[in-house]
């Protein structure tokens, strides 16, 4: 009986001590597991997967403004490298050419393979550089104003490189909104009429600035 009576005590000490190693275990896992989330501005999450990217833009393509627009769809691996296909195309405004007596304008587009490091994507607001390796075409267009027909003149391709610098906000789990520049070097090119000075590379070399809406698994 006293036996019983001293072993008792030392049972329910060494329960008490193992119950307590497993909390603390289960703690711990816990803790490192909610350092692992993916952190949001609306909450916490994790993710990863498939995503793609709707951006608008603005640049200065032959000394006129212009519009781009573009999509991108890739693969985000280990949250913090995408790589996939992107394109953009661009439109400069109408202008006055009086060597022909009409309005111009150029536009045109590019695409290819991009890779997009991210720094930090599990906080709330960090950095992503993607870069695009392409191709793309120019098309130098006439306004016919009489009847609104518009007319290609010339068209040229060329090869394309184009890094990139954004802001992400992580907005949800499935949702990004990034402002980013990106500057553009096209291989030469040369693209217009016989008697007009020609467009060269130099028109779209340069940068643009842009917004973007980002949805999929990051």
């Amino acid at each position: 009986m006293k036996k019983l009576t001293l072993l008792l005590p030392l049972v329910l000490f060494c329960f008490s001590s193992f119950a307590q190693d497993d909390e603390d275990d289960y703690k711990y896992e816990r803790e490192r597991s909610r350092d692992d989330e993916m952190r949001t501005l609306f909450g916490h999450d994790r993710s990863g997967g498939a995503y793609c990217v709707f951006t608008g833009g603005y640049s200065e393509i032959d000394n006129e403004n212009a519009v781009l627009f573009g999509a991108r769809f890739g693969w985000m691996t280990g949250h913090s490298f995408g790589a996939g296909f992107g394109a953009t195309g661009f439109l400069n405004e109408y202008h006055y050419e009086p060597a022909i007596d009409m309005d111009v304008f150029l536009a045109g587009g590019y695409g290819g393979l991009y890779i997009e490091p991210v720094i930090m994507p599990k906080y709330p607001v960090h950095l992503s550089f993607p870069i695009l390796f392409g191709a793309g075409g120019i098309s130098y267009i006439s306004r016919d104003n009489s009847d609104n027909n518009n007319l290609v003149e010339d068209s040229e391709a060329f090869l394309i490189i184009e890094p990139s610098a954004e802001i992400e906000l992580n907005l949800t789990r499935y949702m990004r909104f990034a402002v980013g520049a990106s500057y553009r070097a096209p291989t030469s090119f040369d693209v217009g009429l016989s008697d007009v000075p020609g467009v060269r590379a130099s028109s779209i070399r340069g940068m643009s600035y842009s917004i973007s809406l980002k949805f999929g698994r990051f």
